[in-house]
């Protein structure tokens, strides 16, 4: 039996959609507010400053497990830290955040160009992350490349609802 979709339907689907893409650009928006301030503190910090709050931290895990996969990653990441390392991951955190802070402040603001923008932006992003998923197979990757595709849907279907709202 076929069930015919009633305007109340229709406009529930339109509510839900809109929910959550205002939950995934508020994500994405304190993803960008977190990569800002991990620039500016990785902007204001040493290599070795970095490789010594790295040792601290992973201390006490090393100590227990040896062998532990996270804490030797971090260690030897810490050990690969050099200046030019830092300027671009600096580059990079402040660059992606301040776009990410951008673009979320726009759309929240329902201005349209905004949304096209966004999926395009996050696109590349996403690709980016892809590629850096196959050099160091970070699995934190994968779920921010996942959140970045569900936000690029859920930023269409806002954009034709808002368009159609409009028109």
């Amino acid at each position: 039996m076929v069930k015919l979709m009633n305007k109340n339907d229709k406009k529930n689907k339109v509510e839900i959609v809109h929910d959550a893409f205002e939950i995934g650009i508020i994500l994405k928006g304190i993803d960008g507010i977190i990569e800002i301030v991990g620039g500016i503190v990785v902007l204001f910090t040493t290599p070795t400053i970095f490789k010594n709050l790295v040792i601290f931290l992973t201390k006490n895990e090393l100590i227990q497990d040896p062998r532990d996969i996270f804490a030797n990653y971090l260690l030897r990441l810490s050990a690969s830290f050099t200046v030019k390392a830092e300027h671009f991951t600096s580059i990079f955190l402040l660059s992606h955040g301040v776009i990410k802070v951008f673009l979320v402040i726009a759309m929240l603001q329902k201005r349209l160009w905004a949304y096209p923008t966004a999926m395009m932006i996050f696109g590349l992003f996403g690709v980016y992350q892809i590629y850096q998923y196959s050099i160091n197979h970070s699995v934190f990757l994968i779920l921010l490349t996942a959140l970045d595709v569900a936000v690029i849907i859920l930023t269409y279907l806002e954009y034709k609802n808002l368009k159609t709202e409009r028109a």
